[in-house]
C-alpha cells in the first residue's frame, strides 16, 4: 500500500469515527467517568473506569455514616438491606425480576455455593446424577471451585467445551457450568440454546456472567437460567475487589441449601440460635457481615446506567468491535495479529481479542503509549470495549497504535 493510500485510510477511517461519535446515544455517558484525555483505556473487562461522583459517595459513607451514625447506619444508613438492594439494581442489566439477586462475597465463593446448591437441587431429580460438566475452556477459578464441590458432594468432573455440551448430557449430568463469554477470546456462548438443553437433560444450569453483564443482554428469566453468578468490578465498574452476586431464580429458592450457611442468611439473624433455619428469598445467598464500603461503592458507581437501555449498549458494543476489527485489518502490518474473537455477532461478547507471537512486548509498549488493553499469555492481546465510555475515535487510535507498535516490534523468529 502506497504511502498516499494510507494516508487517505487513515483519514478516512478518522473521520467516519468522528460520524460515528457524533451520532452515538450514549457518547454523553463517557464524562461521567474519570477518564484520561490523552489516553484510551480498553481494559474495562478487567477492571471499570471510576464514575466521577463515587468518591464524593464514599467519602459520606466514611465521614457521615460510620464516622458520625456509627452502628445506627446498619438501620438509617440501610446498611443491613443494601445486599438485596444493590441487587434489585443489578437485576434489570442481566434481565432478572426483583428479589433473584444478593450481593456479597466473591465470584470465587458465589461459584461454590451455586454449584453445591445446584447438586442438591439435582438430587432430588432422582439417582444417579453424579456428574458435574463444567467448561473446559473456563477461567481456571470456575474449574478449581467446581472440583473442590465435586470433592464434597460426591460428584465427578467432566471438562467439556461449551459447544460439546449438548452431545455430553446425559442421565448421570446434575450441573453444568458454563461461561457467558469467554475470557481469553470474547466467545459469546449460546445461553438460550445451552440451557434448554441442560432443562431437557434433567440437570441444573449455572452460569457466570463475568464477562457479558453490563456488556450485552443476558435474560435470566427469559431464558430459565438455574442459578448464576458474576463480578461487578468489570462493566458494572463497581472498582477493585467490588462484591460479586448470586441469582437463584424463585423457583428454586425455597429449596437452595448453601453449602455456606451464615448469620446473615438465618431466618432470624438476631436470634442466636443454635439451629440454622434459612431466610426466605434471596436473603439465603448471605453469608456473614457484608463488605460495607465496597458494597456501597458499588451501589453509588451502578447509578451511570440510570436510563440507560442494554440493549443500545449491545448495538454500540458490537458496532465498536466491528470498526476496531476494520481498523486493525487496514493499519496492522499483514500476518502481524490474527483475530481469534467470533466474526459473527451472535457469538461476539464486547472484547476483541488478537493472536499475536509478540503479545507480551507489543502489549507493554501499547500501554506506554496510552492505549490501555492487556494480554493473556503466551499470545493472545485483549482489548475490552465498554460501551459507556468507549468512542469510535478511540477505537481508530488504538488500532493505529497497535499498528505502529507491531511495524516498530520485530517479529518472531
Amino acid at each position: 500500500m502506497s504511502e498516499t493510500t494510507t494516508t487517505d485510510t487513515t483519514e478516512d477511517l478518522r473521520a467516519r469515527a468522528l460520524k460515528l461519535d457524533a451520532a452515538d446515544p450514549l457518547a454523553g455517558r463517557r464524562a461521567l467517568f474519570a477518564l484520561d484525555d490523552d489516553g484510551v483505556y480498553l481494559d474495562g473487562n478487567s477492571l471499570g473506569a471510576l464514575p466521577v461522583h463515587v468518591p464524593a459517595r464514599v467519602q459520606d459513607v466514611l465521614t457521615r455514616q460510620w464516622g458520625e451514625l456509627r452502628i445506627r447506619s446498619w438501620d438509617e444508613g440501610g446498611w443491613w438491606t443494601a445486599p438485596e438492594r444493590i441487587g434489585d439494581r443489578i437485576a434489570p442489566l442481566v434481565g432478572a425480576a426483583a428479589g433473584q439477586i444478593v450481593v456479597g462475597d466473591s465470584t470465587s465463593v458465589n461459584v461454590f455455593k451455586a454449584v453445591v446448591a445446584a447438586a442438591r437441587i439435582a438430587s432430588g431429580a432422582g439417582e444417579g446424577r453424579d456428574e458435574i460438566l463444567v467448561d473446559a475452556t473456563t477461567f481456571p477459578t470456575d474449574g478449581y471451585i467446581a472440583a473442590s464441590a465435586a470433592r464434597l458432594t460426591g460428584h465427578r468432573i467432566v471438562p467439556v467445551a461449551p459447544d460439546e455440551v449438548p452431545a455430553a448430557l446425559g442421565p448421570r449430568t446434575a450441573v453444568v457450568l458454563l461461561n457467558h463469554v469467554d475470557y481469553r477470546s470474547g466467545r459469546l456462548h449460546d445461553l438460550p440454546g445451552l440451557t434448554a438443553a441442560v432443562h431437557a437433560a434433567g440437570a441444573v444450569a449455572v452460569w457466570d456472567l463475568c464477562h457479558s453483564a453490563g456488556a450485552l443482554p443476558v435474560g435470566l428469566d427469559e431464558h430459565g437460567v438455574d442459578l448464576a453468578i458474576g463480578c461487578t468490578y468489570k462493566y458494572l465498574n463497581g472498582g477493585p475487589g467490588s462484591p460479586a452476586y448470586l441469582y437463584v431464580a424463585e423457583r428454586h429458592q425455597a429449596g437452595f441449601d448453601s453449602p455456606l450457611p451464615g448469620w446473615n442468611s438465618h431466618a432470624d439473624p438476631f436470634g442466636m440460635t443454635p439451629e440454622f433455619a434459612p431466610a426466605d428469598g434471596s436473603v439465603r445467598g448471605r453469608v456473614g457481615t457484608p463488605d460495607i464500603v465496597s458494597m456501597l461503592t458499588l451501589e453509588a458507581a451502578l447509578d451511570v446506567w440510570d436510563g440507560v437501555s442494554v440493549d443500545v449498549v449491545r448495538a454500540k458494543s458490537l458496532a465498536l468491535t466491528d470498526f476496531f476489527l476494520e481498523c486493525v485489518e487496514a493499519y496492522a502490518p499483514a500476518g502481524r495479529v490474527t483475530s481469534v474473537t467470533p466474526a459473527a455477532h451472535a457469538e461476539r461478547g464486547s472484547q476483541v481479542a488478537l493472536r499475536c507471537d509478540e503479545a507480551e512486548p507489543v502489549m507493554r509498549r501499547l500501554i506506554e503509549r496510552g492505549v490501555v488493553g492487556d494480554l493473556r499469555r503466551p499470545d493472545v492481546l485483549r482489548f475490552g470495549f465498554t460501551p459507556l465510555y468507549v468512542g469510535f475515535a478511540d477505537a481508530e487510535r488504538a488500532a493505529r497504535a497497535l499498528a505502529e507498535v507491531l511495524a516498530e516490534t520485530p517479529a518472531a523468529a
